[in-house]
């Protein structure tokens, strides 16, 4: 994949690595008047404190001006996902903002949508162990839904995930089915047993089904790849409405 961990910036590893500040709630007593009333602009900031602010702040703004310049030379769109949009018959779904994305088809008179959400590009465990050099981090694995409904409203959902391999990219965890827009919806409903408890001939025959429906190994590529550039594209979005706050 085109986007590796020698792409990811100083800055981000330095904000993983942070210590938790725990945040101390204000007390009463803190806050309270003191008997005779408080000397007027006694808790108004003074000269120094503001200078001090304000230089704080352009502090910020110079490391993420930095940061954002650094982001948008290393980036580059993988080349799965160029590819891919180019020659599916899927439309992917996705809004700026927003860390859900899906992939959409009509197939006869049902539709096809599968949903996905970003992933971070850093692995706790790789960091915790200092992995470090330019060597390439594993695939992770992507967790997505597969929505089959017709016009009715009925269908089912397979919860599956991605993996490496080459021939067979993804597992399917429990497969959801529903006769109605509320019950697929409904958070209490029963999500079907564990797939790999199904027996055998069931098991293959559900793998066709989706195979019919347009799953493949493209597909799984595509939604690893744009799980970690969507990420990266809201990075740097992040990265500049957090710059242009500072800057008010």
């Amino acid at each position: 994949m085109a986007i590796s961990a020698a792409a990811i910036a100083p800055l981000r590893r330095c904000a993983l690595a942070a210590p938790h500040i725990a945040r101390r709630g204000v007390s009463a007593l803190a806050v309270a008047p003191r008997l005779g009333g408080a000397r007027p602009g006694a808790f108004a900031p003074t000269g120094l404190q503001l200078s001090r602010r304000f230089s704080a702040a352009s502090k910020a703004v110079k490391v993420l001006a930095s940061e954002i310049k650094h982001e948008e030379e290393q980036y580059e769109q993988a080349k799965e996902i160029k590819n891919f949009l180019k020659n599916s018959p899927f439309k992917l779904v996705e809004l700026p903002g927003d860390v859900n994305m899906a992939l959409e088809r009509e197939l006869g008179d049902q539709t096809v949508r599968i949903e996905w959400q970003l992933t971070s590009p850093f692995d706790p465990e790789r960091d915790a162990e200092g992995g470090e050099g330019d060597e390439e981090m594993p695939r992770e694995a992507t967790e997505l839904s597969i929505t089959v409904e017709n016009k009715k409203g009925a269908g089912m959902i397979f919860y599956c995930s991605t993996q490496t391999g080459e021939d067979h990219r993804f597992v399917i965890g429990s497969i959801k089915t529903f006769a109605t827009a509320e019950e697929k919806d409904r958070i209490s409903s029963y999500s079907g047993p564990e797939f790999e408890d199904l027996d055998d001939k069931l098991q293959e025959a559900m793998d066709e089904y989706l195979a019919e429906l347009g799953m493949c190994t493209e597909i799984c590529d595509f939604v690893d790849a744009m799980a970690i550039d969507k990420e990266q594209r809201e990075y740097v979005q992040w990265l500049k409405s957090a710059k242009s706050v500072l800057e008010e």
